[in-house]
């Protein structure tokens, strides 16, 4: 792994375990979601902690007490803005991504869809984790989150499910392309207004991940 990764792969991971994304085992296995998470990690060897996968990797469950608590800072009306969006904003990428196994043969395509399944699912329960923890709403009420930078209209969304293999390819790579380049203007312009340093190191790791999973893209477009 590259000193790039190797930083990314800590700001996730950071996120994560600050935002105290926890799951019960045992006998609290099924305790309410509506909960919300405690900030910091437990002593308490009945928790585990959801950790981010490194990029392509599934998501990994780690015991609570192997991780130290660490302190969140103040965040600011931007921060919180910032999460609400992305919340939709990643889980339109997933609704894209569930299409693939189905439409394609091209094992790149498939490939793509997969790492972005495994990183984007995890990360939306650290941000609806960061909001919970703050009793802030994760809708806002009255949005239009069509409006948000990369997301894609339902006329495209239609048009990507009708398609098949070499058209759905190209639809898929193209339309998820303009969506990490949203996600990674939303994310560059939190790292000039935010406030907490925890989510902006998440921030930054959305920029630099997608970043390079467009230069990917490109690739399997051929330009």
């Amino acid at each position: 792994m590259t000193v790039r990764g190797r930083w990314v792969w800590a700001a996730v991971t950071t996120v994560a375990l600050v935002l105290g994304v926890v799951v019960w085992s045992g006998a609290t296995q099924d305790r309410s979601r509506s909960a919300a998470p405690t900030v910091g990690v437990s002593d308490d060897p009945g928790l585990s902690v959801i950790v981010p996968g490194r990029p392509g990797e599934s998501a990994r469950v780690r015991p609570a007490d192997e991780v130290p608590a660490i302190p969140t800072g103040a965040h600011n009306s931007l921060d919180t803005w910032y999460v609400q969006m992305m919340i939709p904003h990643h889980e339109q990428a997933l609704e894209m991504s569930e299409l693939v196994p189905r439409r394609t043969a091209n094992p790149k395509v498939a490939a793509l869809a997969e790492r972005i399944r495994a990183s984007q699912a995890p990360e939306i329960e650290v941000l609806r984790a960061w909001l919970e923890a703050r009793n802030l709403p994760v809708e806002v009420a009255g949005h239009d989150h069509s409006a948000m930078r990369g997301m894609q209209s339902p006329e495209a969304m239609r048009r990507l499910a009708g398609s098949r293999g070499a058209e759905f390819d190209r639809l898929f790579v193209e339309m998820m392309s303009d969506h990490h380049a949203g996600a990674v203007e939303m994310s560059i312009d939190l790292l000039k207004v935010g406030a907490e340093p925890v989510l902006l190191e998440f921030a930054n790791s959305v920029a630099v991940e997608q970043n390079v999973e467009i230069g990917r893209m490109r690739e399997l477009l051929g330009r």
